[in-house]
C-alpha cells in the first residue's frame, strides 16, 4: 500500500516529524483550558467560536490528532482524540464539539480518494472541516461529477472552516444501482452562510445553514455512505493504518458524545468550588448552615461522579475494542458497531443524568445566565438532542438487534 501512496501523495508531504507524545498533547490542551473557561461565557454570546480558540487549538498541533501522518498529521487513535475533548469540555462545551469535529473530520477526509485528500490539506494541513450530515438538497449527475444545491443545516462551526461535508442522495446513472446517500466535499468558496443559529445549548458551536447553488463537484469528491459506516472506503485502501478502516460511526459520535461527559465533568468541578464553601442564607429557618453537609447535595455530587466516571469508561473503552478488531484484521460486525453506537448514546445519558444531578441543587443562583453549572446542563441536553446519540433512537436500535430483529438506525 505505501507504494501506492508514494505515487499519488507529493513526497513533500511525506516526510516523517516526530509526533508529539499522547502525554505532551494532552498537556498542551490542559494548558489552553484556563483561557478558552474564560471565554465560554462570550463564546456562547457570540454564537461562534472566537478566533483566539481555534488558533490556540491550531498552533498546539491539536487538529491533527488523528490525521494521516503522510499529510503531517499524528496519527493516533480515537480514543486519545476524545480524551482531549474530555479534558475541552471542562472548559468550554461549544469549543469542544467545534474541535471534535474539526480533529475528527481530519481523518474522515482521510477516507475519500487520494486526489481529494491533496485537494483539502495541499495548501493547508491543518484546514478545518465543518459537516452538515442529513441527505439534503439536490445532486445532478453531471460528467465526471455532480452538481449540487440546496441547504445544509447544523454545519457545526462553519464560520471558522476552509471546507465542508454535505451529505445528499446520488442519483442513479443509467445502467447502474442507485448508490445512495454520500458526502460532498466542497470548499467555503462555493457555498454562503445563512445565520440560522440561535439556541439555547451549545449556543456557541455556530451550527448554521449551508447555500449551495448549482455547485459543481467533482467525483473524486464524492465518499458514499455504504463505504464510510462500513470502513471500506478508498482512504482505507491507500493508508496503512488499520485505524481508517474503523467504520465512521464507530468513531465520529464518540467526539460528540464526550462533548456532553466533559461539560458535566466541568460543571461537577465548579459546583464543588462553590457550594463547598458555601453557607445558606434562609429567609425564615435552615440559615448558616453549609451545604456540604446535607447529605442530599453529598448525594448529588456522587451521583454526578459516578454517571460521568461510567460515561468516560464506557466510550474510552468501545473506542479501544474497535481499534483493536481493526488492528487483528478482523471484521468488524454489525454487533460491534450498534455496541459503539450503545455506547456512545448511553454516554450522553449519564452525563445529561450527571448535570442534572447538580444542576436542580444551584438554587436561585442557579438561574443566572452565566452560571457554569447552568450552562453546562443546557449543553449537555442540547447534545442528547442529537439524532445520532438521542438514547431513544439509538437505545431501540441495539434493542432491536439484541432481541434477533433487524436494526433501524444510524449505524
Amino acid at each position: 500500500m505505501s507504494c501506492v501512496l508514494s505515487r499519488e501523495i507529493p513526497q513533500t508531504l511525506q516526510s516523517s516529524v516526530q509526533r508529539p507524545a499522547p502525554a505532551e498533547l494532552l498537556a498542551r490542551m490542559k494548558a489552553l483550558l484556563p483561557a478558552i473557561k474564560a471565554r465560554a461565557g462570550e463564546t456562547e454570546r457570540l454564537g461562534r467560536i472566537p478566533a483566539e480558540n481555534l488558533d490556540a487549538l491550531r498552533e498546539a498541533g491539536l487538529y491533527r490528532v488523528v490525521q494521516p501522518t503522510k499529510f503531517g498529521g499524528h496519527e493516533y487513535d480515537f480514543d486519545l482524540l476524545v480524551e482531549l475533548v474530555l479534558e475541552l469540555g471542562r472548559a468550554c462545551a461549544s469549543t469542544a464539539w467545534v474541535y471534535g469535529l474539526y480533529a475528527a473530520h481530519q481523518w474522515l477526509v482521510a477516507s475519500f480518494d487520494a486526489k481529494a485528500q491533496r485537494d483539502v490539506w495541499d495548501d493547508d494541513a491543518d484546514a478545518a472541516v465543518c459537516g452538515s450530515y442529513a441527505p439534503a438538497g439536490k445532486a445532478v449527475a453531471v460528467a465526471d461529477g455532480y452538481r449540487l444545491s440546496g441547504r445544509w443545516a447544523f454545519a457545526s462551526g462553519c464560520d471558522g472552516a476552509q471546507w465542508a461535508v454535505c451529505a445528499s442522495v446520488l442519483p442513479a446513472r443509467e445502467g447502474e444501482p442507485a448508490p445512495g446517500p454520500a458526502f460532498f466535499l466542497v470548499p467555503a468558496t462555493d457555498y454562503v452562510i445563512d445565520g440560522t443559529w440561535d439556541v439555547v445549548g451549545l449556543a456557541g458551536t455556530g451550527s448554521k445553514t449551508l447555500v449551495l447553488d448549482d455547485v459543481f463537484v467533482p467525483a473524486h469528491r464524492i465518499l458514499t455512505f455504504r463505504e464510510t459506516t462500513s470502513g471500506r472506503t478508498p482512504g482505507s485502501r491507500l493508508h496503512d493504518n488499520p485505524g481508517f478502516r474503523i467504520p465512521m460511526l464507530s468513531n465520529i459520535p464518540s467526539c460528540l458524545a464526550a462533548t456532553a461527559v466533559g461539560t458535566a465533568a466541568g460543571a461537577l468541578d465548579d459546583y464543588l468550588e462553590v457550594t463547598g464553601q458555601r453557607v445558606t442564607r434562609g429567609a425564615v429557618a435552615g440559615g448558616n448552615s453549609r451545604m456540604a453537609e446535607f447529605p442530599t447535595i453529598q448525594l448529588r455530587v456522587a451521583e454526578a461522579g459516578a454517571s460521568i466516571d461510567a460515561a468516560r469508561e464506557v466510550l474510552l473503552r468501545d473506542l479501544r475494542l474497535r481499534a483493536g478488531t481493526a488492528r487483528s484484521g478482523e471484521e468488524i460486525t454489525v454487533e460491534h458497531r450498534i455496541a459503539s453506537r450503545r455506547g456512545q448514546a448511553f454516554a450522553v445519558s449519564l452525563a445529561i443524568r450527571g448535570a442534572e444531578a447538580l444542576n436542580a441543587s444551584t438554587g436561585g443562583q442557579g438561574l443566572a445566565m452565566s452560571n457554569p453549572v447552568q450552562r453546562a446542563w443546557r449543553d449537555a441536553n442540547a447534545v442528547g438532542r442529537h439524532i445520532s446519540l438521542n438514547w431513544d433512537a439509538v437505545g431501540t436500535m441495539a434493542g432491536q438487534i439484541a432481541l434477533g430483529l433487524e436494526p433501524k438506525g444510524q449505524y
